[in-house]
């Protein structure tokens, strides 16, 4: 989905808590584009999918130095459906911001700024959308924390057994394993954390088991959280 020019398009900007990825509990400004190349079947911003607002980077730019936070994340959606989206993340970096990109990992972040910090999703089969990963993506994972070990994060959101058997054939497979900040997110409504817990126990998995802080703080709010 290429746009002309420097606008893109815009789910919604908003200042919360940063819910997930190691960064979770620190305010954060989000920027949620627009659009999405998956159709993940536990997706919470749906609404993304089609709904938004053409804005110009300019724009977004001065909406997000309304807010007291130099922690910014653009989201979605797939923000990098979007061809725009690499001119945001720069101009973003160039106003000094701290940046994380979260990503569905199913496009290639060969042209994401060095000094982002991307992290990817990696599907699993009960998204819908298991085996999406970009073929590049893993190639260019390791690259980028050969230089900065904190510059990428994996996440795996899991809803049953199989999904965890799948994510951790996927660490082992691409030797990640205390390489880089992984996390495990249990789909509550179908994996007890409990459980999960008790599975990253048994094997001495060396990833983080994490709950969508978000969803405890505003569990009755969907949208701008």
């Amino acid at each position: 989905m290429a746009l002309m020019g420097s606008k893109l398009y815009i789910s919604e900007i908003f200042y919360s808590i940063q819910g997930e990825s190691s960064y979770s509990g620190f305010p954060c400004i989000f920027i949620r584009l627009s659009g999405c190349n998956l159709r993940c079947s536990y997706c919470d911003a749906d609404y993304t999918w089609e709904q938004g607002e053409f804005l110009d980077i300019e724009t977004i730019l001065g909406k997000v130095e309304q807010y007291p936070c130099n922690l910014v994340e653009v989201t979605g959606g797939e923000p990098l459906f979007q061809d725009s989206c690499i001119e945001l993340l720069s101009r973003l970096i160039e106003n000094g911001k701290t940046v994380l990109l979260e990503s569905n990992g199913s496009i290639s972040i060969a042209n994401v700024p060095k000094e982002i910090i991307s992290i990817l999703d990696v599907k699993c089969p009960g998204s819908g959308s298991g085996n999406s990963f970009h073929s590049d993506n893993v190639k260019l994972i390791k690259k980028r924390i050969h230089t900065n070990q904190n510059s990428c994060e994996l996440k795996f959101v899991l809803s049953t057994r199989d999904d965890y058997l799948y994510a951790k054939t996927f660490i082992q497979e691409n030797e990640l394993n205390n390489k880089l900040t992984i996390l495990f997110s249990p789909m509550l409504k179908d994996l007890a954390a409990e459980k999960l817990a008790g599975w990253l126990l048994e094997d001495g998995l060396n990833v983080r088991l994490q709950l969508q802080l978000h969803t405890i703080l505003w569990p009755d709010i969907s949208r701008g959280v």
